[in-house]
């Protein structure tokens, strides 16, 4: 597709795809990218994932849409942030025990991931829309950065997943220090601790779910673009062992985990690494003439980028998430993503997936298309059934 066919798809109706539904949501901006799903309290799918020109751009912001349950179309896009000074990305939805809904976002300037903040704001319902409240920053460390939905331990304390881009004076972010780490806050997201997870260096977005013998799995994108990693916690998420490779491939991209019934996980994913690929690019932000002349890291964990962020993949295990055996193709391209550029059509990326099961059996996936716009993909019960067979 080009990036012209994409924006005449964008009107959010779902229409056939194969195992199940698709659409193209509605955005008023020409780059969008990271999607985030999440079920409201009153049955509705949000899609959230920022919007502007080009990441890293300070007209990037937050924007999500709305679809009711058995609606066949989504509601138009509504912008939920706005700062003027920051590239506003990642965001995260969470519905606190109450049912206030909350959006965590990062919020940088230019290219500066490790001048990054955290911000978190109210959400609230009006019509066919979401509005947002004022935003209040967390007071997370400069540099932290989130993707990945939060978790309720079983005291109640909330649990949001972090990566740490662990700022060095005088050095260019490039992503060699970052490292995972878990947010906890025991007075409703007032206050923050932040706990490390050990040898943890490239390993990011730390993606944690439950397994059916009560212990959690969290899995991670890797700067070394070698293999999503997984590590464990016994003790209800208060401590976690260090990353340890699972045989899934990574490009150095986000996934999306999630657990279904019946013990089985789903990770969507570019199952792609650098060992099967020459693909290279400098950085994340090498086409911002941002103007920072810090020489980047020669130490850190080494981190690449530019390998192909395709085919976007759907991953199944029974074994917990050390082995994803089933394997099964969502969408297929070339995954190019030497260019961030969502006008040239040079980027073929389907990337930054999200997987949330429905109560149906059935899963809604949504990611990035080509960086011109983002996908929802709903797949029938019948679809994952078989796929679990």
């Amino acid at each position: 597709m080009t990036p012209e066919e994409i924006a005449a798809g964008m009107d959010g109706v779902l229409g056939p795809w194969p195992g199940g539904q698709g659409a193209i949501l509605p955005a008023p901006t020409v780059q969008n990218h990271a999607a985030f799903l999440a079920r409201l309290p009153d049955g509705a799918l949000a899609c959230a994932w920022f919007g502007g020109t080009l990441e890293g751009k300070s007209d990037i912001s937050i924007h999500a849409c709305l679809l009711n349950e058995g609606a066949t179309r989504w509601g138009p896009a509504a912008r939920l942030t706005d700062d003027p000074a920051r590239s506003e990305q990642n965001p995260v939805l969470f519905t606190a025990p109450g049912g206030t809904l909350w959006l965590f976002n990062t919020a940088q300037p230019a290219g500066n991931q490790d001048e990054s903040r955290v911000f978190m704001r109210e959400l609230q319902r009006e019509g066919d829309r979401l509005v947002a409240g004022e935003a209040r920053d967390t007071g997370l460390p400069p540099g932290t950065f989130v993707r990945a939905a939060p978790l309720l331990r079983e005291d109640g304390a909330w649990m949001l997943p972090l990566f740490r881009c662990n700022p060095r004076p005088g050095i260019r972010w490039t992503g060699a220090f970052d490292t995972a780490a878990m947010a906890v806050s025991t007075d409703g997201g007032a206050t923050w601790a932040v706990e490390d997870v050990p040898d943890s260096q490239g390993s990011v977005h730390m993606s944690p779910v439950a397994l059916q013998d009560g212990s959690l799995a969290a899995f991670y994108r890797r700067r070394q673009s070698d293999w999503v990693h997984r590590s464990e916690s016994r003790d209800g998420g208060r401590s976690w062992s260090a990353p340890a490779p699972t045989d899934v491939p990574n490009n150095n991209s986000s996934i999306g985990v999630a657990t279904l019934p019946g013990g089985w996980l789903a990770m969507v994913c570019n199952p792609v690494s650098a060992a099967q690929s020459g693909a290279r690019r400098a950085s994340l932000y090498d086409e911002l003439d941002e103007g920072d002349e810090r020489p980047e890291a020669q130490e850190g964990c080494g981190p690449i980028w530019g390998v192909e962020r395709g085919p976007l993949t759907l991953c199944l295990s029974r074994d917990g998430g050390r082995s994803f055996p089933v394997r099964h193709v969502l969408e297929d391209s070339p995954g190019t993503c030497l260019s961030n550029n969502s006008l040239d059509g040079r980027n073929k990326e389907l990337s930054y997936p999200v997987v949330l099961p429905r109560a149906d059996g059935g899963l809604d996936v949504a990611y990035t298309l080509y960086r011109r716009a983002i996908r929802h993909l709903r797949l029938d019960a019948a679809t994952v059934t078989a796929l679990c067979a």
